[in-house]
């Protein structure tokens, strides 16, 4: 085995598939934090790294080549069964093609709606805003979110809904 400051190669089949780097390397050079890299191996979207004579991750060219598609998908917002979905696709099978661009119109589909939504919230937000300037003795924006929380029903045991704001 070689070690350098940037690399620790052991060897496996063909230059793109030698297992080079450690993950905070692997992290660096596709962008997605180590913390991500553990998590995409745990939801399966990554395979589990190969571990070296020193216990350490290790990955490849091809691994960092794949978390680097994994980060472009999520900066698409794709959810991880989406990418998971697209991952699993053959860039030189056209039966796959059509799989991804069904994937691809179901995401834009929840964009178009959540886009919807925010502008729904824009506009709640906005008349919210509309309701002080800031003149009176009482602001009347957080008089308006008491009278909110004083309207939402009472729910006791539940856990709150997701994280989304709409």
């Amino acid at each position: 085995m070689h070690t350098s400051p940037m690399h620790t190669t052991v060897t496996r089949t063909d230059s793109f598939h030698t297992l080079t780097y450690r993950i905070s390397q692997a992290a660096l050079l596709s962008g997605v934090t180590p913390a991500n890299i553990r998590f995409y191996e745990k939801e399966k979207l990554f395979r589990s790294a190969v571990r070296g004579d020193n216990s350490y991750r290790m990955y490849s060219d091809a691994d960092v080549h794949q978390l680097r598609f994994v980060r472009a998908c999520r900066a698409l917002d794709m959810s991880l069964d989406e990418v998971r979905t697209l991952l699993g696709l053959d860039l030189n099978n056209k039966l796959d093609c059509a799989t991804a661009r069904d994937a691809l119109d179901q995401h834009l589909a929840h964009v178009r709606s959540r886009l919807a939504e925010l502008k729904a919230l824009e506009k709640d937000l906005k008349a919210l805003r509309g309701r002080c300037d800031g003149l009176d003795s009482t602001c009347h924006i957080i008089e308006a979110l008491h009278e909110r929380a004083d309207s939402l029903p009472k729910k006791s045991g539940l856990a709150p809904a997701g994280k989304r704001h709409v």
